[in-house]
């Protein structure tokens, strides 16, 4: 009789914390929309990955090129001259295989300079939303451009312009 006391006691006091829960909404595709240093960012990682696309078209090109050479001269090369120049295409062709690895892999030079320009515009968004909670008591701030399970939310409790206001971006 008594844990069942206790155990409601509990229960009566969750649903009470529970329900004095504030909660808060931001976009985050609206917030880096208004901040210019995302959209200088952004451009700049396009023009390098451009820059690094055409290198890699470059050197597939050149395999191509050889492959093609290769084709047409094949009749006229000996057995020992038909097997460097297959070899020279598939060096070639794993050198743009390699390189763009090494520009667009996972761990690759494009990754890592989205990391070093996007972090501090990250981290920075992030101070600005978590000294909001801290100073209106909010428990939970949700993204509402990357949270897919929100329906529905109110725009009383979008705080994006609060986020862009605090950053010093306010319209």
């Amino acid at each position: 009789m008594k844990k069942s006391m206790i155990i409601a006691a509990l229960c009566c006091l969750f649903s009470l914390t529970a329900g004095a829960q504030k909660f808060a909404l931001i976009d985050m595709e609206y917030i880096l929309k208004h901040i210019p240093a995302y959209e200088r960012a952004n451009e700049q990682l396009n023009q390098i990955s451009k820059r690094w696309q055409s290198e890699v078209e470059a050197i597939s090109l050149e395999a191509q090129t050889l492959y093609k050479n290769y084709q047409s001269e094949a009749v006229f090369l000996s057995e020992e001259q038909k097997t460097n120049k297959e070899n020279e295409i598939v060096a070639k062709e794993k050198e743009a295989q390699e390189l763009k690895r090494t520009y667009f892999g996972p761990e690759g030079e494009l990754y890592k300079k989205r990391e070093s320009l996007m972090s501090p515009i990250q981290d920075e968004i992030y101070n600005a939303v978590k000294e909001i909670a801290e100073a209106k008591g909010y428990s939970m701030i949700v993204d509402r451009a990357s949270a897919s399970s929100v329906i529905y939310a109110s725009p009383k409790i979008d705080i994006s312009n609060e986020v862009l206001t605090k950053l010093g971006y306010a319209e």
